[in-house]
């Protein structure tokens, strides 16, 4: 087994001195290794982070010592290496931007907790519309059976996306769902304020159902995109296939980077023909220093990602 625990986990509750915990539990994370992301808010908590057995029990203890995340569930799998170059704690208006703090898990109702056991049987269901609340990309690399795109960029665009191609007296029944549970929680306390009356999640999300469904019962198509530098995860929670451009930050399949339009670290078929070429070359100077820091036997800091799910 790999070496490295890859933690997520995230939490809505009452947080009104998230500012004041943020150094104490930078210093836990430093104290032991830990890399990656925690972001708090005053509705909460959301981090993916990664280090030993050890360093991150040691955090996870630390965090649960705190009454309010007493019960605090996390959702694990293994890396050779830590998938994170940083370890960042920062304050936010929301741990998952709707971008509408009003929409607030802790003050309005959310939707019917499916477990993964029982999601197939919702899913399966013709009278269910099952959407993805994740963005195009991720829905590219993977998603459900029967699975709606929204289409969005970003999470902000998912009330739009409602407003707009959803109707509450024609859609009766609505499962969402997400990698880690997160953005499908909040948006469907954002859908049933807006009229939706049967709305189901699926609970802890795409990466607990590859843990706990096994691969021949399984109703996933594809592999799951993670936002850290594994870029995706298969069916065993394993890195899969993918990595990603660096130009323009789109998942890249295997057959991708074999177009001559990809360069490595620089760009790829869907972004070679709208870079600059003044970006381009500041790409490969970047490439340049990569390649020397790994010849010299040292860390370059590359891209660093911030936890959605």
């Amino acid at each position: 087994m790999s070496n490295i625990v890859v933690v997520t986990f995230y939490k809505f509750f009452d947080f009104t001195d998230c500012r004041e915990r943020r150094v104490p539990i930078q210093t836990v994370c430093d104290e032991n290794g830990i890399k990656g992301t925690i972001l708090l808010a005053t509705e909460g908590i959301n981090s993916t982070i990664a280090g030993t057995r050890e360093g991150i029990d040691t955090v996870l203890h630390y965090l649960r010592e705190d009454p309010r995340l007493a019960d605090l569930t996390w959702k694990e799998s293994y890396h050779d290496e830590i998938p994170f170059y940083r370890m960042k704690v920062k304050v936010k208006r929301e741990i998952v931007s709707l971008g509408m703090p009003e929409v607030n898990p802790n003050k309005k109702k959310v939707g019917t907790y499916v477990p993964p056991q029982e999601w197939n049987t919702v899913i399966s269901d013709p009278e269910v519309l099952v959407i993805d609340t994740r963005n195009s990309f991720e829905y590219q690399v993977g998603t459900f059976q029967r699975a709606v795109n929204p289409h969005t960029k970003s999470f902000r665009e998912f009330p739009t996306y409602v407003q707009q191609e959803l109707d509450p007296q024609k859609y009766k029944k609505v499962a969402m769902f997400c990698t880690g549970g997160i953005r499908c929680e909040k948006a469907t306390a954002y859908m049933l304020e807006n009229g939706f009356e049967q709305v189901y999640h699926l609970q802890g999300g795409i990466l607990q159902y590859l843990a706990d469904v096994p691969e021949e019962e399984s109703l996933w198509q594809g592999e799951c995109f993670v936002f850290d530098e594994r870029v995706s995860v298969d069916h065993h929670l394993k890195k899969g296939v993918y990595e990603l451009c660096y130009g323009c930050h789109h998942p890249l399949t295997p057959a991708d980077r074999q177009s001559p339009h990809y360069e490595e670290g620089v760009c790829c078929p869907y972004c070679h023909d709208t870079l600059s070429e003044d970006k381009k070359a500041r790409a490969r100077e970047r490439q340049k220093q990569i390649r020397l820091a790994k010849e010299r036997g040292e860390t370059h800091i590359g891209r660093r990602f911030e936890p959605s799910k």
